[in-house]
């Protein structure tokens, strides 16, 4: 038995099928092309008889390409079989894939065929699929709630017509790796011409099992493995070919097989996927999350600096994904958050850095996500000002449909003053009540300007303030995820600075 597994990708097929996923002619293109560059062995590109746009796009996708096979599904019928050829003729490797049920519930319910009627039909469909084309797949829907005997005569009758794949799908979701694992076992071992066919998987994730029942079909000798990029499909989607092909690369020391797939070009196909379906991958989903190769806890983080091989089983760059991510948030340590000042270029004092780690953590306990530039801000605003003569304290503002009113503390050569003012709105009344406690009446204000540091609701504002005084000017800013808290700062620092300034005047009149 070969050790290699043939990647079936349904993506353009069962994945499209998704509410919502449908795909224009040129977006199926750019998804086959890409699909041949992640390396898939075969690649389901519609169903023929569905709609003049999926025949079109098969025959497209059959032009197309250049080294994957290119199949089309087929019902049992021949008019669905002819259908599935004409369209897939032009592949350099064409496969017809043709399949009926054979649950005891769906030939019942669905069908209303008698189990000899299905095997008559299986007969006459496949053969009529070998006629036209040499490579014919042939799948039992619901395999997984079909009775063993009559499943094991279904197959013998598909591979003696001439199926060169045999696909045992669990078409609802309802196996666990156990029973589908058994069933692979129990089908090869007793169809007597089991050896002149490769056996196929093709899962759905109705109990979260998909990727695991796949695996474990594997290991009972299943060599092709049907899968969707990102796991799209019906319900709740397929197998994902990237879990499947990295569960194979990282653990083949228990999986002894190997894929096509060139992994560097995994991210690339999700994100493809993602953008033209609009279907978005959730954050920590497997291998292609955004949250995949992210962490966030100040443990993870201290072993990820140490050595990435403490939290991570594969590298984000073998995915396709660039560079972990270590993202700085409440759970963030110090480790991490050195490391961040390092890469920003700040080098800091042991007082400094307990200063800045301490607002770290405060900001990071109120907004969710934070950003480079969060930092920067963070550490220019707060830890390199520390020693200004004064520092905004405590900021209260009220304000509605009347005057606004500010309670502005602040800290003056160490002692803490406050003022309680009114104005024209919450930034006039801010600003009277910093006039207050720090007299400055030969000042005007020129400038006052805010923008996002980031993006969000919950994002820093950074607010610029220029004060001119005697020929002087002083430009302040302040950050902060409030933006009348940044507002004083920003006025503060600026007032500060011509402090400077103006000390600097004197000295020079002097001398």
């Amino acid at each position: 038995m070969t050790d290699h597994i043939r990647i079936f990708d349904t993506t353009l097929r069962d994945g499209e099928q998704s509410p919502g996923c449908s795909m224009n002619l040129e977006e199926k293109l750019r998804v086959a092309a890409q699909l041949e560059a992640l390396g898939v062995d075969i690649i389901e590109a519609g169903f023929a008889i569905a709609s003049e746009g999926d025949f079109e796009a098969i025959v497209a996708v059959s032009r197309q390409c250049e080294r994957a096979i290119v199949a089309s599904l087929a019902r049992a019928a021949t008019g669905d079989i002819d259908r599935a050829w004409a369209a897939v003729r032009h592949a350099k490797s064409p496969r017809i894939h043709t399949f009926i049920a054979t649950s005891p519930l769906h030939m019942r319910v669905k069908l209303n065929k008698t189990p000899d009627e299905v095997i008559e039909a299986i007969r006459t469909s496949v053969s009529h699929a070998r006629n036209l084309c040499a490579d014919v797949e042939w799948s039992a829907e619901d395999a997984t709630r079909s009775d063993p005997d009559y499943l094991c005569r279904a197959v013998e009758t598909a591979i003696r017509c001439g199926a060169t794949t045999i696909n045992l799908p669990d078409t609802v979701g309802y196996a666990t790796p156990e029973t589908y694992g058994a069933m692979f076992r129990d089908v090869i071992g007793r169809v007597p011409n089991a050896d002149q066919a490769v056996f196929s998987t093709h899962c759905h994730n109705d109990l979260g099992l998909a990727v695991a029942n796949t695996l474990a079909a594997i290991m009972a000798g299943a060599r092709q493995c049907e899968a969707t990029v990102n796991g799209i499909g019906e319900r709740a989607g397929n197998a994902a070919v990237e879990e499947i092909a990295m569960a194979i690369r990282v653990r083949g020391d228990v999986l002894p097989v190997q894929t096509g797939i060139v992994a560097k070009e995994i991210t690339r196909a999700s994100r493809l996927v993602s953008g033209i379906t609009g279907m978005a991958v959730q954050a920590n989903k497997a291998i292609v999350g955004a949250n995949a190769f992210a962490h966030e806890s100040g443990i993870h983080q201290d072993g990820m600096i140490k050595d990435s091989s403490t939290y991570e089983i594969m590298t984000p760059d073998s995915v396709g994904q660039g560079a972990t991510n270590l993202v700085l948030g409440k759970h963030s340590g110090r480790a991490a958050f050195k490391q961040k000042l390092g890469e920003l270029g700040y080098d800091l004092s042991d007082n400094e850095f307990g200063d800045a780690f301490k607002r770290f953590k405060d900001l990071a306990d109120a907004k969710k996500a934070i950003w480079d530039e969060d930092i920067v801000a963070l550490v220019d605003d707060e830890v390199l000002r520390g020693h200004d003569r004064v520092q905004v304290r405590e900021v209260e503002i009220h304000c509605g449909t009347g005057p606004a009113r500010a309670i502005l503390t602040l800290d003056i050569d160490g002692v803490e003053a406050t003022a309680a003012v009114r104005g024209n709105g919450p930034v006039d009344a801010l600003f009277n009540a910093v006039r207050k406690l720090v007299p400055h009446d030969g000042t005007t204000l020129q400038l006052y300007q805010v923008h996002a540091v980031t993006q969000g609701t919950d994002a820093q504002a950074e607010v610029s303030v220029l004060l001119a005084e005697d020929g002087r000017t002083a430009r302040g800013t302040g950050a902060h995820n409030d933006t009348l808290v940044a507002s004083a700062r920003a006025y503060v620092n600026a007032l500060n600075k011509l402090e400077v300034k103006r000390g600097r005047s004197a000295l020079a009149q002097a001398g």
